[in-house]
């Protein structure tokens, strides 16, 4: 048995152990991730051979605390662990979101990556250690990966970042961010604060890449010693280059001609629809030589080639001309419109419309015994703000059925929650319920979530302390950053064909929550600095509009909301 171990320490002097060899010697790779108590169990398997078709990456990170972990037994009539939790989801995510944008891009084959928490005695937060730990069992596999990451957690306390503080630590923070990295790059960040300043959050994002550099050169030395830093082979992808050549040429103009137009989202994308299956009919005209099933693979491959050449048009389009895909400049937002009380029956509702994305918002506001029991394996409780998020198919046009909340719905509505939760008084007697219905999305529907909320919560008599504002910027760069553009309030396209994807939100006096995914290497703190001023304008620019619609929360709750009366009984 060939057991290796390697430890990093913290800035404060902890150490994280990781060790490979000794248990879940099948999967293609394993680690057992140690801080103190904590214990984590990280495994990862791929597929040998991609499923035929497949031009996405199915990868997919499954993050599970065990009761056992804690020394307890698992709450309901069954008594064992069942589906994940929201917080599980929530951790789950925050992994994926780090890994997948590293895998290259021709690689398709399915891959699993399961996090459990194997012990814990309450003090240190494990969610911080499952990005290492993930990335590090991938470090031990052949399965192809281009650079190691690392998580870690990041919170301001009495004026001084802390990485990875103990649950006790929390208390005190201003600040609770989770980074994710490489040793040069920013790939994730998510977390929320006390109105702090966009300068307080580069500081932040500044202590996790220090932190987490001796993180990723571990796994590289253990790599090394492991022999696995020489991935495996693979052929998952077909490529004609010379159709490839074809769509580029043949295609490149139409594209950038439909851009030019500036039409709305269907259009846009009818437009498009049609230009690809005009060139597929052509190309099947002159290709009577070949099968149905050889035609198909080639209707695939043209999509794959159709997307990138989409993408280029995109892209020189803003870069040389400055023009978006809807004719706006990068700085500005798209048409703003909102209403209180469409609704008769909540406590409190709201639309707000921002270009051809729409959240339908409504408040219920309850007594003590709505608030949400927690019963996770670390955390025992009780919640009395709730915000959840729905996303049904027709808000983007889709002809499907609507099935169970998604992770992308938790993950939303938990942004939307941190960005709201900290401006409820906490003599506020009521157990509050968000509920965020988007009718239409075309780009960064959980920041329009974020308004039509703080409208609604004003629109039922919550006196907040603030109004809350959101925007998501979008980034399209070349060569490492030497020409960019920061595009405010991206489109649903912008998002996917473009490098970034950051939301922040915030009142007038600073910031209470952000989200950001990188999709390009080398991301210079000078262009997050610009970005978070350009979305600082941004913000001011919607919390205006909010304010316009509705300037402060109604002085009392509705005729329909219940009363709750706190009166002093005299002690004789």
């Amino acid at each position: 048995m060939n057991v290796i171990t390697k430890t990093v320490q913290l800035p404060d002097g902890r150490t994280i152990s990781i060790e490979t060899g000794k248990v879940a010697k099948q999967a293609d790779g394993a680690v057992v991730l140690r801080m103190n108590n904590t214990v984590l169990l990280a495994t990862v398997t791929a597929a040998k051979e991609a499923v035929p078709g497949t031009d996405f990456m199915p990868v997919t990170v499954d993050y599970r605390e065990k009761y056992y972990a804690t020394g307890r037994f698992p709450g309901g009539f069954t008594k064992r662990e069942s589906k994940a939790s929201d917080e599980e989801i929530l951790v789950s995510r925050l992994v994926d979101r780090a890994l997948r944008p590293l895998f290259p891009s021709d690689f398709h084959c399915e891959v699993f990556v399961q996090i459990w928490l194997l012990s814990s005695d309450g003090k240190d937060q494990p969610d911080a250690l499952a990005g290492f730990a993930a990335s590090a069992a991938m470090a031990c596999s052949t399965i192809p990966f281009e650079h190691t990451i690392s998580e870690c957690r990041v919170a301001r306390i009495n004026g001084e970042y802390v990485i990875n503080p103990t649950f006790d630590q929390m208390k005190d923070a201003d600040l609770d961010i989770m980074v994710g990295c490489t040793k040069d790059n920013l790939m994730m960040v998510e977390g929320e604060m006390s109105e702090v300043s966009e300068q307080d959050l580069i500081g932040a994002l500044k202590a996790a890449q220090e932190a987490i550099k001796p993180m990723c050169d571990l796994q590289d030395e253990l790599a090394k010693e492991l022999g696995t830093n020489v991935k495996r082979e693979y052929n998952d992808e077909i490529n004609d280059e010379d159709l490839r050549k074809q769509i580029h040429a043949e295609l490149y103009q139409p594209a950038y001609d439909i851009i030019h137009q500036t039409l709305p989202k269907q259009e846009r994308n009818d437009a498009f629809d049609k230009t690809i299956a005009d060139f597929l009919e052509k190309y099947d005209a002159a290709h009577t030589d070949l099968s149905e099933e050889e035609l198909e693979e080639k209707h695939a491959e043209a999509g794959r080639y159709w997307g990138d050449t989409m993408r280029d048009a995109m892209r020189r389009c803003i870069l040389d001309e400055g023009l978006r895909m809807d004719g706006r400049k990068t700085d500005e937002v798209r048409p703003i419109w909102c209403e209180v009380s469409p609704l008769p029956g909540p406590h409190g509702s709201s639309i707000f419309t921002r270009g051809e994305t729409q959240s339908l918002s409504t408040v219920t506001l309850g007594t003590s015994r709505d608030e949400k029991m927690i019963d996770e394996a670390l955390i025992q409780g009780t919640d009395r703000f709730l915000l959840h998020y729905n996303f049904p198919p027709f808000a983007t046009g889709e002809a499907k059925p609507q099935r169970g909340v998604g992770r992308r719905e938790i993950g939303h509505g938990n942004l939307a929650c941190r960005a709201l939760k900290n401006m409820i008084p906490a003599d506020f007697p009521y157990s509050i319920r968000v509920a965020s219905d988007i009718l239409e999305s075309n780009g960064s529907s959980s920041m329009a979530t974020v308004c039509a909320g703080t409208l609604a919560l004003m629109d039922a008599g919550v006196p907040i302390k603030k109004p809350v504002s959101g925007i998501a910027m979008g980034l399209i760069s070349e060569c490492k950053g030497t020409k960019y553009a920061i595009l405010s309030d991206i489109l649903g396209d912008e998002d996917h064909l473009g490098d970034m994807d950051f939301k922040t939100t915030g009142t007038r006096d600073g910031l209470t929550a952000c989200q950001m995914d990188i999709k390009v290497d080398g991301l210079s703190y000078e262009i997050l600095e610009n970005a978070l001023a350009q979305a600082h304008e941004a913000r001011m620019y919607i919390l205006d509009k909010i304010l316009e619609t509705m300037p402060a929360p109604r002085p009392d709750l509705k005729p329909q909301a219940p009363r709750i009366v706190t009166f002093m009984i005299p002690k004789d």
